[in-house]
């Protein structure tokens, strides 16, 4: 998708607003065509995902599928820094180099994306930021806030599913996969503050954050996704 640098979020289509038509200053916070995952590692992101995007375009759905840190060239260069596990980095570095990566990702991608009414379905947002920077890590909440509004500004998913793992399980999946990556090798408390983290935002969020169980079958998990999508686009 080309980059756009002066996309007009006003041209979003009709279709993908969640009813607001009539309030004055409509944003991309009730975009019904945002969704995201987030979870711990191992917790079956990827999978769902693949298969939430295959269920849609049977639908006859237009879907593009995208990732953070990632999603455009600078952003997958952003991606390799920030996971390599020979590169020790200050917790404010990372914190930026997300943002970074996330600014172009919004306006060559996610905005454009929209605008041409497809369903954008990212593999995490800023919900990971807020997560692993901010209860993981331990950063300043409102800094990281303010860095989250400027990199997307006025773009919240309209529905995120959380899938809930046990952490020990999903480091060991990965383990299993053999993906070790500089966060992965974390430690368990690290992972356990981030799972935290993430029900903490689903406490404050209930409407647009849904915790699907990933325990059980990629069939029965896939089956609960479907369900709270469909309760979140009534």
């Amino acid at each position: 998708m080309q980059n756009n640098e002066s996309t007009n979020v006003s041209r979003l289509p009709a279709a993908c607003l969640s009813g607001r038509q009539g309030q004055a200053g409509i944003t991309l916070h009730g975009l019904r065509g945002f969704i995201t995952f987030e979870g711990i590692e191992g917790s079956g992101k990827s999978t769902q995902l693949k298969l939430l995007s295959d269920y849609l375009k049977a639908k006859g759905l237009k879907v593009l599928t995208t990732e953070e840190p990632g999603g455009t060239k600078i952003g997958l260069k952003i991606r390799e820094i920030l996971l390599a596990p020979e590169n020790s980095m200050n917790p404010l570095t990372e914190l930026l180099l997300y943002n970074t990566s996330r600014a172009q990702h919004v306006r060559e991608v996610i905005y454009p994306a929209l605008m041409q009414g497809a369903v954008v379905i990212c593999d995490r947002f800023f919900d990971s930021t807020v997560a692993y920077q901010g209860h993981g890590r331990g950063m300043d909440m409102a800094v990281i806030k303010t860095l989250n509004e400027i990199a997307a500004p006025d773009l919240k998913p309209f529905v995120t599913f959380l899938l809930d793992m046990d952490v020990e399980e999903g480091l060991r999946r990965n383990v299993e996969a053999r993906k070790r990556d500089r966060l992965e090798l974390e430690t368990v408390e690290f992972h356990k503050r981030v799972q935290e983290g993430y029900f903490k935002i689903a406490k404050e969020e209930p409407e647009r954050v849904r915790i699907i169980d990933a325990s059980g079958s990629t069939e029965e998990v896939h089956k609960r996704i479907i369900e709270a999508l469909e309760s979140a686009w009534l």
